[in-house]
């Protein structure tokens, strides 16, 4: 069905003359009669009855006339929805409970005016580059583990998360008073995290990070979500568990948890922005200066980082 045609019919409708409707399309009168002629060909119908005050609609225009203004708010939602300032910015986080997500609810919080559409592709960081190389996003948050120059043509990565971790314990846990802990502390210490896959940049940040303290991170066992997991570390009294200092976990007071901040060193998690240097959208470059105003930084005092995370150097 034509469009054109479509928004005619309404624009004369609303107007109840072909005259104001060619005025308020900037288009002719002729123009008018011709589309709206269209369409009553196409339909099988006649939509107007022409009167000495201009146009009346008849009982089938009566009936089109709801339709036609649905099939013109959808043409107008399909247009958004892939047009640059006008569709919602696609951003992955990874996991929604993650600082990316965090810090990207931030970013709406201060420009509420910005479409956002949040996804979680869980993807690792070449698939996520993959991504946003073929459009499907405009930005992903990932840790980079490749070299800048094993990045695609055209792909920028920037470092605006630095998130150092705490070490998540039951009431009846050896270090559950500990105000901070140091990794020297925690070895001999069982560290349960179950499902992490090998190979993954999650479990390439863990491996290097056993490997420099001598810690003991098992991922034996089946997942069964992270609230069974809570609960089995709430009723341990010799499981813990790593997680980042932003990122949002909830349970129920009985478990009585305790999140306790690693540190001297404190080991960090570097994570990057990445986006297509060529995207378009205006509300890119409106999360890329939010993120370099508020970064969220390690702890003043010595960090660790793995490999990786020190070759992609200084953030920009």
């Amino acid at each position: 069905m034509d469009l054109d045609a479509v928004r005619t019919f309404v624009a004369a409708a609303d107007a109840g003359q072909f005259q104001e409707a060619a005025a308020a399309l900037s288009i002719t009168q002729q123009a008018v009669s011709k589309r709206v002629a269209a369409l009553e060909k196409d339909l099988g119908v006649r939509l107007f009855l022409r009167t000495a005050r201009g146009v009346q609609l008849t009982i089938d225009g009566q009936a089109f006339l709801p339709h036609a203004r649905d099939l013109l708010r959808v043409a107008e939602r399909a247009d958004a929805s892939v047009r640059p300032g006008r569709r919602a910015l696609r951003v992955d986080v990874v996991n929604r409970r993650v600082a990316a997500a965090v810090l990207l609810q931030e970013f709406h919080r201060v420009h509420p005016e910005v479409a956002l559409d949040v996804v979680t592709l869980d993807v690792e960081v070449e698939g996520a580059v993959a991504a946003v190389e073929a459009g499907t996003i405009d930005a992903t948050f990932h840790a980079v583990t490749m070299p800048a120059r094993q990045l695609p043509a055209g792909i920028r990565a920037t470092r605006v998360i630095d998130e150092p971790h705490e070490i998540l314990v039951g009431p009846r846990h050896a270090l559950a008073n500990a105000r901070v802990v140091t990794p020297a502390q925690l070895v001999g210490h069982r560290i349960w995290m179950p499902g992490m896959t090998p190979g993954t940049e999650w479990a390439d940040f863990y491996d290097e990070l056993a490997a420099a303290f001598g810690l003991t991170i098992d991922r034996v066992g089946p997942v069964f979500g992270n609230e069974a997991l809570l609960a089995e570390i709430a009723d341990s009294a010799e499981l813990a568990t790593l997680v980042g200092e932003r990122s949002r976990y909830l349970w129920p007071d009985s478990y009585d948890l305790r999140r306790i901040p690693v540190r001297d060193p404190a080991p960090v998690y570097p994570i990057s922005l990445i986006w297509r240097d060529d995207n378009p959208h205006p509300a890119l470059g409106e999360l890329r200066d939010h993120l370099g105003s508020r970064r969220v930084d390690a702890p003043g005092e010595e960090v660790w980082m793995p490999t990786w995370g020190q070759r992609s150097g200084p953030r920009s």
